[in-house]
C-alpha cells in the first residue's frame, strides 16, 4: 500500500517570498520545509493540498489557486510525494500550530542544508522558476 504526501510551494502575492515551515519534529527536525502533509485514503490530491494548506497555514481556497507541478515516487518505501504550487491573490496573515511558519526570500539557495529533502526543495524551486509564467499567473 502506498503512502501519499503533498508539499505546497506558496508564494506571496508579490512573488518575492515562499512560505516555509521550520519543522519541530522528525523527519527533518529544525530544517525548513515546504508546508504539506499526508493525503488520506480516498482523498484527491488537489483536495488534500487545499485541506493541508488551510490546516497548517490558514490559507484558504479563496486565497490561492494551486497547480499540480510534479510527483516524486519512492518505490522502495512505497511513498508518493505530490508537489503543488500557487501564488496568493492578496496579502494573507498565516498562522499554524504544527510548525513555525516563515516567509523566505526566493533568492535563497534552496539546495543548502538548512532546507529539508536532500536537495529536493532546490529541485522543486528550479522547476517552478522554469515554468513561472504558467504557474504563478
Amino acid at each position: 500500500m502506498d503512502i501519499k504526501f503533498n508539499v505546497i510551494a506558496v508564494f506571496d502575492n508579490d512573488e518575492e517570498h515562499v512560505l516555509m515551515c521550520k519543522r519541530r519534529k522528525n523527519p527533518y527536525k529544525g530544517l525548513y520545509n515546504l508546508v504539506g502533509g499526508k493525503i488520506q485514503n480516498g482523498e484527491g490530491g488537489l483536495d488534500a493540498a487545499y485541506r493541508e494548506l488551510e490546516e497548517e497555514t490558514g490559507i484558504s481556497k479563496e486565497d490561492i489557486i494551486l497547480t499540480h507541478l510534479m510527483d516524486f515516487t519512492y518505490y522502495l518505501s512505497n511513498i508518493k510525494l505530490e508537489v503543488y504550487v500557487g501564488r496568493l491573490n492578496k496579502q494573507v496573515d498565516v498562522y499554524g500550530d504544527e510548525n513555525d511558519l516563515e516567509w523566505i526570500e526566493i533568492n535563497e539557495n534552496f539546495f543548502d542544508t538548512r532546507f529539508a529533502g536532500e536537495g529536493n526543495i532546490g529541485h522543486i524551486m528550479e522547476q517552478i522558476y522554469l515554468s513561472k509564467e504558467v504557474l504563478l499567473k
